[in-house]
């Protein structure tokens, strides 16, 4: 491709890079051309998530991470629960990691509309508490790069 410089090899060790997809139409014409890409460490974000989304043929060896958010603002759209748990027992079953990172300012959960602030909406996703194989610092447990406790801080 001719975007991708020359002497970039197989990626870089201390690079990821994340492809985002909204909904079904942008994750079957971007993840094809993100997995093609000669990347070390890839995430795919779905966010904002404003319908639901089968990502499982993109889910192989290479994806390292799959982080979901809905969307914030004053004219967010709905991002349902549901489509949150699909995304996450899709990535179970191919045992990629997953995270919920944002409610998105409307959030539906059992069929039921709840507007979140936005101050609330990262903690509001992280009581969820449905994260998989995220470890330390929120990071990917499979993660190839060791954190230490001096990269958060000055």
């Amino acid at each position: 491709m001719e975007c991708v410089p020359e002497d970039w090899g197989d990626g870089y060790d201390n690079v990821i890079v994340g492809c985002t997809v909204e909904n079904q139409a942008m994750a079957d014409y971007r993840l094809p051309i993100f997995l093609s890409l000669p990347i070390k460490h890839k995430s795919i974000i779905a966010s904002p998530l404003i319908a639901p989304l089968n990502l499982t043929s993109y889910l192989n060896e290479t994806i390292e991470e799959v982080s979901v958010g809905g969307e914030s603002g004053v004219d967010a759209r709905p991002c349902d629960y549901d489509w949150v748990l699909s995304i996450r027992e899709q990535c179970v079953a191919r045992g990629v990691p997953f995270r919920f990172h944002q409610t998105g300012a409307h959030f539906i959960k059992d069929g039921k509309a709840y507007y979140v602030r936005r101050c609330y909406q990262l903690s509001q996703a992280h009581k969820a508490n449905i994260d998989y194989k995220i470890g330390k610092y929120l990071a990917p447990e499979t993660v190839r790069y060791e954190w230490k406790d001096s990269d958060y801080h000055d």
